[in-house]
């Protein structure tokens, strides 16, 4: 076992921070015997969603009052070693034009990476967190979570999502288009409505016909809505369709926002409240739900219990690698050989480049792995086709900056750098993303003859912008066309103000 593979084993604590277009969400958990302990529940209304003006930016007094929260959580956060956080910003994150400026300004208070997750990758892990929060009676469920800018809807079995959609419907978005000035009407209510079924009719059948024993309800606005009801006294067991529609009248019959005195529901949920009332009216109109009980478990928890199968090596995006090279008819063999030379070479100049780094060295690896995953569309060009399968398929467990990453490698993995794509990732990205290009590069050219014989040992050394390739005597003039490629390979890195030597 590695240090690093130890250093997880003796992970005590993990932190989850969700960081959503209308809370902000972050719990800390112990970790004992392969399971979590929450012991620590923190939640702050941002309505980050709110904050996008019409270019989509996120506005100075929004980002000052979100980083003003993290700056909060940063105090619980900013001991715990790293590896021990997974932080992910969702749909606003995923929609501002100027989201790099503010995660880069987050990271610096938090002292963690941020991901920025797929809406499919955000209703995979809300199914796992409602999952884990439920007892596991065996029936297949419909999960729904009302975000502030985005509801994910999940059909799944036990803790395996089957179908996923993220929609683009949420509290804060809704309440802002058809309630912007607060009055409350029926015919405002239903146009609210009759949106989110538009929605919904991309994915209302298809559901309807896969099925679903039981239905459950996560998230802020279902868990307020849930909350309601019951103090009412109109439901005593979830959300029933007949409380839904007596909530609804009554919300209708206050006439405004702002006048609204129903028991259970905070200020800070007020604004944003009647949005989520819509959505859900509409779902349940949409798919004929009658009853939808409720679930405490959502992203946060989520992406813990996904924590937790990464420090046990049972990490998704594995098994995501490995579906992905059977689809796609990967020579495995030809992949695995890549992938052992890249990992040896990088051995042997981890110190001076920095990469001891177990997310680095898995990010070369799985982009050894799937480097010739575009010979499936076609031979000609494939490193241009693999980059764009791996940046546009839905990978379970990577975030959309993993798939960027990885989708670079791939690009770069033979002919020209892809230089202006390298340059243009974030700044903590492109030196090692330069380096890891190169290693893949030397690992592709080492085996295109596709032999299974052994390479013999290779050194290689690295300093500053220079590499430096010593095989065994005589063993380059046995091999012509390596020799050949090590020329070609020496004009594509002098190109981009590297210098290749090889004897």
């Amino acid at each position: 076992m590695n240090q690093l593979s130890e250093q997880n084993q003796n992970i005590k604590n993990v932190a989850a921070v969700d960081l959503g277009s209308n809370s902000f969400h972050m719990i800390v958990a112990i970790v004992s015997d392969g399971n979590l302990q929450i012991v620590d529940r923190i939640k702050e209304m941002v309505r980050l969603a709110a904050g996008l003006d019409a270019q989509n930016r996120i506005s100075p007094e929004v980002s000052k009052r979100a980083l003003a929260c993290l700056n909060r959580f940063s105090q619980r956060l900013r001991d715990m070693p790293r590896g021990t956080v997974r932080i992910v910003g969702t749909n606003t994150l995923r929609k501002a034009r100027n989201s790099e400026k503010f995660i880069s300004q987050a990271e610096k208070i938090l002292g963690h990476p941020i991901e920025i997750i797929s809406g499919q990758e955000e209703a995979r892990l809300i199914y796992l967190g409602v999952s884990h929060s439920l007892e596991d009676e065996g029936e297949r469920r419909l999960v729904m979570d009302i975000g502030g800018g985005s509801t994910e809807y999940i059909i799944g079995q036990h803790f395996k999502p089957e179908q996923m959609e993220s929609l683009f419907m949420g509290c804060v978005s809704f309440s802002q288009q058809f309630f912007k000035n607060g009055a409350l009407t029926e015919a405002r209510m239903r146009k609210a409505e009759i949106a989110a079924m538009q929605e919904l009719s991309s994915i209302s059948e298809q559901y309807k016909a896969t099925g679903w024993d039981t239905v459950i309800g996560a998230s802020g606005s279902i868990i307020s809505i849930h909350d309601v009801v019951i103090a009412k006294g109109w439901s005593s067991h979830g959300i029933t369709l007949e409380a839904l529609k007596k909530l609804r009248k009554e919300i209708i019959a206050t006439g405004r926002i702002d006048k609204l005195s129903l028991p259970a529901l905070s200020e800070d949920r007020k604004p944003v409240f009647v949005g989520g009332v819509a959505i859900l009216c509409a779902t349940f109109e949409s798919l004929d739900i009658e009853l939808m009980r409720v679930s405490s478990g959502a992203v946060r928890e989520g992406l813990l219990y996904d924590h937790l199968g990464r420090i046990h090596h049972e990490d998704v995006r594995e098994r995501t690698i490995e579906q992905l090279m059977q689809r796609y008819g990967i020579d495995v063999a030809q992949a695995k050989r890549v992938e052992v030379t890249a990992l040896y070479l990088s051995q042997q100049v981890s110190a001076e480049w920095d990469l001891a780094n177990e997310e680095r060295m898995g990010m070369l690896s799985r982009a050894a792995r799937l480097h010739e995953i575009g010979l499936a569309i076609a031979h000609g060009q494939y490193h241009k086709h693999g980059a764009y399968l791996a940046q546009n398929l839905y990978m379970p467990g990577f975030s959309l900056g993993e798939q960027l990453m990885l989708s670079t490698l791939i690009m770069g993995h033979r002919r020209k750098f892809p230089e202006n794509i390298i340059n243009a990732l974030p700044k903590s990205q492109v030196q090692p993303i330069w380096l890891l290009c190169i290693l893949i590069r030397l690992s592709a050219l080492l085996h295109r003859s596709r032999s299974s014989a052994p390479l013999p040992e290779i050194n290689l050394a690295m300093t500053d912008h220079k590499a430096g390739l010593l095989f065994p005597a005589g063993w380059l003039g046995d091999h012509p066309l390596t020799n050949a490629d090590l020329e070609q390979e020496k004009q594509y890195l002098k190109a981009v103000g590297y210098r290749l030597s090889y004897s």
